[in-house]
Parts: C-alpha cells; structure tokens; sequence
C-alpha cells in the first residue's frame, strides 16, 4: 500500500474510475447483446431501433474515454453492416 498522501489519492481515483469505466463497458456490451438479439427475433423496426440506441452508447463511451474514436467508428460500422445485410 502507498505511504504518500498523494499516492493514496492516486489509488483511490484509479479504483473509481476502473469502476466507472467497468459499468460503461458492461451497459456497451448489453446493449450490442440486445441489438443482436432484436436482429435475430424481432422486426426491421425493433431492430433499427436497437440500433440507434448501441449507437448512442458507444458514441457515449468514446466521450468518456473508454474506448477509441476509431475502435467505435469500427463497431459501428459492423453493426450498421449487419443491420443492412439482414434487413436488406
């Protein structure tokens, strides 16, 4: 454990940001899972629906640091790839 003030602060900022960046990562990868899943089961409306909305979150994650402009710029596009060959 750290023994300087400034390095306890440190250890503290770190552990509530891995926390903040987990619960962004998990809410991410929920609302892709649902987007799949709306993809598969339901209509073309649900599933653009679904769709705008992990667009919205992965847009809202670059913003908060946790992933790249590029790496959601990749996602996205696989996503609106799928979205397209699916309901043509």
């Amino acid at each position: 454990m750290a023994n300087i003030k400034s390095a306890v602060k440190r250890v503290e900022l770190t552990r509530k940001r891995t926390l903040r960046n987990k619960q962004i990562k998990s809410s991410l990868k929920t609302t892709i899972k649902k987007f799949e899943v709306a993809l598969e089961t339901a209509g073309k409306e649900e599933a653009g629906l679904k769709f705008r909305n992990a667009v919205k979150v992965i847009d809202k994650a670059v913003t908060k640091g946790v992933l790249h402009k590029r790496t959601a710029a990749r996602k996205k596009s696989r996503l609106a790839g799928r979205l397209n060959q699916k309901t043509g």
